[in-house]
């Protein structure tokens, strides 16, 4: 486009003021100068005005109120682009965080107005209108004074302009301008200080840390911190991140910054001290204590603001579902769900479903024209039977109790949508919770289509159409998955979380991320999750079939793995015979007998799919040795030379045979190290 639109118009200010041309800078290509910068990649759809005509190109808003403040700019709805290659390009570029200052102020000097350019001082309490008459670069702060006529918004009482002209004197007419919120101006002239002082707004309530001037400038701050907090704010906003995760990062910011202070007050009060005074040897320790608790804080915030991280170790949320239990009078209702009830299919179901059991004359049965009311009246022992019909729910079925919940039909006939969003489809904690014969599609999600918190589900002849992650089966719990088909998660199609338990059988994933994701920790907290898998086909995913995160193993503990796959050298080719007796082995038998039988190395033939099946064995075999090595080492740590084998093992419980894995885009099998 000959006038590309204002950067700012979407979603924020986008405008970026020209690079600065400091020393060190890595850029090869100059950005566009700083004139037309702010002027960049605008969006088509909105009514600004292009380069060659005269006037702004940025909108107004009205501000709301009692008060008939002037327009302001409208600078609050950047997109992540435009943000993005301000702060890269103009703003920040390669700067250590120590030099952020410096670079802003730089920055700003060359794109702001210094004066003659009014702005409503916008804080909790009051707004007030102020005419801006010298910046303070350095100190990001504008000299201001009182604007003609004197308009003033009071949320606690009135300010008169006498009260408000003292308040002024005491801060020497120096506001911050990230609380200043400039004036609309036709002519054009103030698009670029408006759009300036946006980025600086949002980059010191968003992205900046107190404590980020304090950390090792290893390598430049826009990768290291800006970057991944401008695309978690974004995810926020847009919806990607669950809800409880984003209350516990606003927590563990707010813990952070509190610890933060905690600990420069003692380091202050280190320096009034005198020296080897008692009272400065207890304050060392208690600013040990604050700082590793920081350092504590500071890792889980960046795990959290890592999307890979973030998506590899998921969310733990804990489901607060709680279960109502048996009826006070002992009975189980069936639930019967149909948006209109015929003869025929009412004598069909009598016929198939509510007459079956010779005592099922004694038995209550309720109707309901959706799903999810169905399952909200549901108590323990209850069965849900879904009649044909196309079903949309808004909100997330949670199970608490062992109920069936059964579709009267074949899968497609039987569909369950969810609209509108929100962070669950399907939540289950109940004891022994089976599911069968119908369809699930999802929309608008931020969690998987199926999370089983605790419990045993169990899933038959079912079909998921995902919208983000598929099936998600955190510690502790178990989910089986029966003839049924998985297909189009963003994320993995099966997430298995260590200490849980997953038996798939005759089902198939495909066209998702990954396939199935394992989730190994190696820590002692947790256990090594068991897998069965037979006769699925796992097909057309974009990464691996099946991916094992794993942590990297101390180069102690890879010795010890190496020195003891010394002592049991020499793994031989299975016979057929052999072969499948290894692969036959149940849940009931110990990862360590396939082993035996086959040998880590092991492969039974040269078919991709039989040698997919042996390679995930294999990897799994390694990695529950690794764990047992590590726990046996954290015992003898603390003096403990005997253990029961069976306590140590650490037993990966997994029968995987017969399954097929065709067309992923990276191969069967895959691992991810952190």
């Amino acid at each position: 486009m000959a006038d590309e639109l204002l950067a700012g118009i979407g979603l924020g200010s986008e405008a970026m003021g020209p690079e600065p041309k400091r020393s060190g800078w890595a850029a090869e290509r100059e950005p566009a100068p700083l004139e037309k910068g702010l002027f960049q990649d605008g969006d088509s759809s909105s009514d600004c005005r292009s380069d060659d005509s005269p006037g702004s190109r940025l909108p107004s808003v009205v501000l709301q109120g009692k008060t008939a403040f002037p327009e302001m700019f409208q600078t609050s709805h950047l997109l992540l682009y435009e943000r993005f290659r301000a702060y890269q390009d103009y703003i920040l570029a390669d700067c250590k965080a120590s030099e952020v200052g410096e670079f802003t102020a730089e920055f700003l000097e060359k794109v702001l107005e210094p004066s003659g350019w009014r702005a409503v001082w916008h804080t909790n309490v009051f707004k007030v209108l102020v005419e801006v008459t010298d910046v303070d670069f350095v100190a990001l702060k504008a000299v201001v004074r009182l604007a003609e006529p004197y308009l003033c918004e009071s949320q606690v009482s009135a300010f008169t302009m006498e009260c408000m002209r003292e308040l002024l004197d005491l801060k020497g007419q120096r506001l911050p301008l990230q609380e200043l919120w400039v004036v609309f101006d036709g002519s054009g002239a103030f698009d670029q200080t408006a759009l300036a002082i946006e980025h600086v707004r949002f980059f010191y309530q968003h992205i900046w840390r107190s404590w980020d001037e304090e950390e090792e400038d290893e390598y430049d701050y826009f990768v290291r911190c800006v970057e991944p907090r401008l695309r978690l704010h974004y995810d926020i906003l847009e919806d990607r991140v669950p809800s409880g995760l984003v209350a516990d990062y606003h927590s563990l910011l707010s813990q952070c910054e509190g610890i933060y202070r905690s600990f420069l007050n003692l380091r202050s009060s280190l320096s009034a001290c005198g020296s080897d005074s008692e009272q400065e040897n207890i304050s060392m320790v208690e600013g040990l204590k604050l700082y590793s608790e920081m350092e504590q804080l500071k890792q889980k915030l960046k795990l959290i603001e890592n999307p890979l991280l973030r998506y590899v170790f998921g969310y733990q949320k804990n489901s607060d579902i709680q279960a109502k239990g048996v009826r006070p009078d002992g009975q189980k209702v069936t639930h019967v769900v149909s948006s209109t009830m015929m003869t025929g299919l009412l004598q069909s179901l009598l016929r198939d479903r509510l007459c079956q059991e010779p005592c099922a004359e004694d038995r209550e049965v309720q109707f309901h024209s959706d799903p999810l009311s169905a399952i909200n009246a549901c108590y323990e022992g209850d069965t849900v039977i879904v009649c044909p019909g196309h079903y949309v729910v808004h909100g997330t079925f949670s199970i608490a109790d062992s109920i069936q919940l059964e579709g009267y039909g074949l899968p497609d006939d039987v569909v369950i949508e969810k609209r509108g969003k929100g962070d669950s489809f399907v939540d289950c904690t109940g004891a022994d919770i089976k599911i069968s014969s119908m369809k699930f599609v999802q929309h608008d999600a931020v969690e998987g289509i199926l999370t089983i918190h605790r419990g045993r589900t169990t899933v038959e002849s079912c079909v998921l159409q995902c919208e983000t992650t598929g099936v998600t089966v955190r510690t502790s719990a178990e989910f089986v998955m029966k003839t049924s088909d998985l297909y189009g998660a963003k994320g993995a199609g099966v997430e298995v979380y260590p200490g849980s338990t997953c038996t798939l059988s005759d089902s198939g994933i495909h066209h998702c991320k990954e396939g199935i994701l394992i989730k190994d920790f190696l820590d002692e907290h947790y256990g090594i999750p068991r897998i069965s898998m037979v006769n699925n086909v796992i097909h057309n995913n974009e990464g691996y079939g099946v991916v094992l995160v794993k942590p990297t193993i101390f180069s102690d503990l890879q010795e010890d793995a190496q020195d003891g796959a010394e002592e049991n050298k020499a793994p031989t080719a299975p016979t057929s015979g052999e072969a499948e007796a290894a692969a036959r082995v149940g849940l009931g038998e110990p990862l360590q007998c396939v082993a035996g039988r086959g040998g880590l190395g092991a492969r039974p033939g040269p078919s991709e799919q039989v040698e997919g099946n042996w390679e995930i064995v294999s990897e799994l075999v390694a990695a529950s040795t690794q764990k047992g090595q590590m726990r046996k080492k954290r015992l003898s740590e603390l003096g403990i030379t005997q253990a029961d084998d069976d306590l140590m093992s650490q037993e990966m419980f997994v029968s995987i045979m017969g399954n097929q894995f065709k067309w992923n885009g990276k191969g069967s099998f895959g691992t991810f190290l952190f």
